[in-house]
């Protein structure tokens, strides 16, 4: 059902981790939303986050929020294993829905909440921020400008420590996944015929580098390398390029990290992602996003290509693939 014309949309977030709490900052900063509730498993963190958004509501029992709350639309950012049950529990309250991915680890689960969701998924979006990159809008700008493409060169970097700090996290789950999303968009959803996946592996066995290439029938043949290599001197969050080439004409992308550099006694990359969540007004990728799914919320727009829960399946479904595709010695 359509919400009032002209009203901002009432929005609570599930999940107040970093990526929730960014998304909580950033809805109190868009005058096209209200945000009515903070929902998290631990008081101390409804509790922290209200110091910085005082005067919104929070809880800790879904089941009370969803009595309490007049959220009309809600955020699901909360731990992956907890996405299905949650989700679940609001699409059958006739809730509106933007949930972080992926929906579930497990495709089957996943492909669960099928029966919940409207067949243009207006009630489910699934949240990815680099859809609403500007860098990446202005490529999806010139595909569709300039005709077909005959290569797509995907790389996402990210510091070596993680291989540590996060031990088993596979960087085609975790990272090449990202460009999968995006090149989703750019071949207007359709599948691949032909996927090739190779690992490489630490001495102590941990994957820190996935490479795959993807060939679409009578279209491009797309190349993804998506790593935990880059040394601690290199930017923070690493480093993401898009290059597309078509005939005649070649994009680049290079959007993390953003061009600020500040140097003191070491050189600094301020502004890793495009996202700033500015009290007095947000903007950046994940800005645009949330502002997408209020219109979405209002029945003002559709949910965008690379956004519907079947856009999402279809990912995971790549994902299968590619993982499959994996030869057993690597």
């Amino acid at each position: 059902m359509a919400l009032s014309e002209g009203a901002p949309v009432r929005v609570a977030v599930i999940g107040l981790g970093r990526f929730g709490r960014l998304h909580a900052l950033t809805l109190a900063g868009l005058a096209e939303a209200e945000l009515v509730g903070l929902v998290a498993r631990r008081t101390e963190s409804v509790e922290s986050l209200q110091q910085e958004l005082p005067g919104v509501p929070g809880w800790t029992d879904l089941d009370v929020a969803l009595q309490e709350c007049t959220a009309d639309a809600w955020v699901v950012a909360a731990t992956t294993v907890a996405h299905v049950p949650i989700t679940r529990q609001l699409l059958e309250a006739g809730k509106t829905v933007l949930l972080e991915k992926p929906i579930s680890e497990d495709l089957a689960e996943a492909r669960s909440l099928e029966s919940l969701v409207a067949a243009d998924s207006a009630n489910l979006m699934i949240g990815h921020i680099l859809l609403f990159n500007s860098e990446f809008r202005q490529i999806r700008d010139e595909v569709v400008a300039r005709g077909p493409i005959a290569h797509i060169d995907c790389v996402r970097h990210r510091p070596a420590s993680i291989v540590q700090d996060f031990a088993g996290e596979n960087p085609l789950h975790a990272a090449m996944v990202h460009d999968l999303y995006m090149v989703q968009v750019l071949v207007d959803r359709a599948d691949p015929v032909a996927v090739s996946c190779q690992y490489h592996r630490t001495p102590d066995g941990a994957i820190d580098l996935a490479l795959a290439q993807v060939q679409w029938e009578n279209g491009p043949l797309a190349s993804f390398s998506a790593s935990y290599l880059t040394p601690e001197g290199m930017p923070p969050r690493g480093i993401d390029r898009m290059e597309v080439f078509g005939a005649g004409w070649a994009a680049r992308a290079e959007a993390n990290p953003r061009p600020v550099e500040v140097w003191g006694d070491r050189s600094e990359w301020p502004m890793a992602l495009e996202i700033r969540t500015d009290p007095e007004g947000a903007t950046g990728m994940l800005a645009e996003e949330l502002r997408c799914f209020c219109r979405v919320a209002q029945g003002h727009q559709v949910v965008p290509v690379g956004a519907t829960f079947k856009d999402a399946i279809q990912v995971q479904e790549w994902m299968e693939r590619l993982t499959a595709a994996v030869r057993p010695s690597q």
